[in-house]
């Protein structure tokens, strides 16, 4: 029978503590693991956390190296451990919960203590052998938690922010695709979920990918603002501890490795303490939830029946929709979307609250900040998707109907108030409510219009906006 190999004692300021003799965390993250039972995740399930640690420490060995304050060797030992956590090794090692007191202060020291034992493996050394490379006198080198943490949340929100607008943008050209598949299908446009004027489906859904591109580009200024970081003012923005030069090399450095445009804050005291990016992209995601859940509701509403509701689009079938009632099919992406929605909206609360309650130089609730952010951004990017590839991309009208409609609204009526004026065109839709008959019918009834002229102002594409209407000749007077 194998044994074990008996596990490694290491110290800090609390007192002494085992810690299995395979595992890269050390007694730091072993602590934060008693101390926060709180979620049941860590923070190695979020591997742009991870990745985004990894790439601040990264940087700042190259930074520490560049300036002489860290040995190449330690550099190098390091900055290799950093790349295998990009590549994704060891985030099973990363233990600590996601929501946390001090300010993020476990997460660093996870990634420390991670990255100090791959390092020490590097250099030929077993883990624990902190005489050799140390977790904070050499990975943590010119560093804070409340500079490091910080700036790994804001390139962890970016990479995730970037794949929500990747699958907006999918998104997006499913309804472009549809408003030119149903440019030509007038339909019966609604106010107040009562008749209104006359349309085109392909303006309805032209309309929801105005809204999606809407969204593209506000995410895309909010994701701009995360790329400015407090990366070397150290615990308050003073940048004590970090030599001179280290702020601006550690930028460089992070901006390099990871191709985002990063620049260093104005002012670092401000920029250590204020999460205002992180609300203002909070806010944007919301906006871009509550945009999406909208269009949902319209494409449950108009997808109601299918013989009792709207029943002007038929949404894709993809699953059976009861267990009691054969043949229903329930709208269930849409409705997947909505409850999306409604998630992002509680946690833009959470941002804002745990924004609100900084106080000094620094706010000890990003932890919170970043989890509801990260789960907001990585659950509407997965409902995007789902949406445009399991619902949009499958969406067909039912012509016939619509047409049916169309034919028989009332609200083609607005069409004749500039001929007609608006007392007359009133009592035909009164009358035409009340009978049951069609406006056309009643116009010619009533000898109100020749019928060419009715014709003309009642042609489908010219109520619906498609053709501009015909001005009079102006007078030679």
């Amino acid at each position: 029978m194998t044994r074990s190999p008996p596990p490694r004692r290491e110290h800090d300021l609390v007192g002494e503590l085992d810690i299995p003799a395979d595992a890269y965390y050390g007694i730091h993250s072993a602590r934060a693991v008693a101390n926060f039972p709180i979620s049941g995740e860590t923070i190695g399930s979020y591997a742009e956390l991870v990745e985004g640690l990894a790439l601040v420490k990264q940087a700042a060995a190259l930074a520490n190296r560049d300036l002489g304050v860290l040995g190449p060797a330690e550099a190098d030992a390091i900055c290799r451990a950093c790349e295998d956590i990009r590549a994704g090794h060891l985030h099973d090692q990363f233990v600590v919960d996601p929501i946390q007191g001090g300010a993020g202060t476990s997460t660093n020291m996870n990634a420390n203590e991670v990255i100090a034992n791959r390092a020490l493996e590097k250099l030929g050394r077993s883990r624990g052998e902190y005489d050799r490379l140390h977790p904070i006198d050499h990975v943590n080198c010119s560093q804070s938690t409340n500079d490091v943490y910080p700036t790994a949340v804001r390139v962890a929100l970016s990479l995730v922010t970037g794949r929500l607008l990747s699958a907006l943008g999918l998104l997006g050209g499913e309804f472009d695709h549809k408003a030119v598949e149903f440019a030509d299908v007038v339909k019966v446009g609604r106010t107040q979920l009562q008749d209104a004027v006359p349309m085109t489906l392909g303006q309805e859904f032209g309309a929801y990918g105005a809204m999606v591109a809407q969204n593209v580009r506000l995410l895309e200024e909010r994701r701009e603002a995360l790329c400015e970081v407090n990366l070397g003012g150290t615990a308050v923005g003073t940048g004590l501890q970090a030599p001179p030069g280290y702020a601006e090399s550690a930028c460089r450095h992070l901006a390099e490795l990871t191709g985002m445009p990063i620049v260093l804050a104005a002012d670092l005291v401000e920029a250590t303490q204020d999460v205002g990016p992180l609300v203002q992209l909070s806010s944007a995601v919301k906006v871009t939830a509550l945009r999406l859940s909208k269009i949902c509701n319209d494409l449950r509403l108009l997808s109601s029946g299918p013989r009792a509701g709207l029943e002007e689009i038929t949404l894709p079938a993809v699953q059976a929709g009861s267990s009691m009632m054969p043949g229903k099919v329930n709208p269930v992406i849409p409705e997947v979307v909505n409850q999306i929605a409604f998630e992002v909206i509680g946690h833009d609360l959470t941002v804002t609250m745990a924004a609100e309650g900084g106080q000094l130089e620094l706010n000890a609730f990003e932890p919170v900040i970043m989890r509801a952010l990260y789960q907001a951004i990585t659950h509407l990017e997965a409902g995007a998707r789902v949406l445009a590839e399991r619902c949009v991309s499958g969406i067909t009208a039912r012509r016939r109907h619509l047409s049916e409609m169309a034919d028989h609204t009332v609200g083609v009526v607005t069409a004749l108030n500039s001929r007609l004026g608006y007392s007359q065109t009133t009592e035909l839709a009164r009358e035409a409510l009340a009978t049951g008959r069609d406006v056309e019918e009643l116009v010619e009834e009533h000898h109100l219009l020749q019928p060419e002229e009715l014709d003309s102002l009642l042609e489908p594409r010219r109520v619906a906006g498609l053709e501009a209407p015909e001005r009079p000749a102006p007078s030679s007077d």
